[in-house]
């Protein structure tokens, strides 16, 4: 993916490369030298509270979503460390972007409440009487 190149994040949206930014900085745990002298670390940031490509609808759902990922501003967060790339952690932190925002605007389908089959009621009250059954014989008496 080239630096100027905007997000597809579905056939209806598309993030240009201007709102995002990416922060670069060394990486946390072993690695040596490499990761002491290397800034691989990305941090991608997108501010959906300002963001011009979204509409108000996907801007509340972002918000109300992806608390976890945003900071009081509502700008959104993802950070990448995976590798010893600074180009494969670039990669890395734009998929996961893609994703997180693609989940938080899929809507969910209403859940159509359902009644039990008669099977399973039957199974049911069948479980729960061998249950009792069985309780009923631990009972016994307690002076013999």
């Amino acid at each position: 993916m080239d630096r100027g190149e905007p997000i597809r994040i579905s056939d209806a949206l598309v993030i240009p490369a201007d709102e995002i930014e990416f922060r670069f900085s060394r990486s946390s745990g072993p690695g040596g030298q490499h990761v002491n002298r290397s800034a691989t670390r990305v941090e991608l940031l997108f501010d959906v509270a300002r963001s011009r490509s979204l509409t108000e609808a996907q801007r509340e759902r972002l918000l109300a979503k992806l608390r976890s990922h945003l900071d009081q501003d509502g700008v959104m967060h993802v950070v990448s460390q995976r590798t010893r790339s600074q180009w494969r952690n670039r990669e890395d932190a734009i998929l996961r972007f893609r994703s997180l925002v693609e989940r938080a605007l899929k809507r969910r389908r209403a859940r159509r409440p359902t009644r039990p089959t008669k099977a399973s009621v039957e199974r049911r009250l069948e479980e729960k009487r061998r249950r009792s059954a069985l309780k009923r014989q631990r009972g016994g008496d307690e002076n013999e």
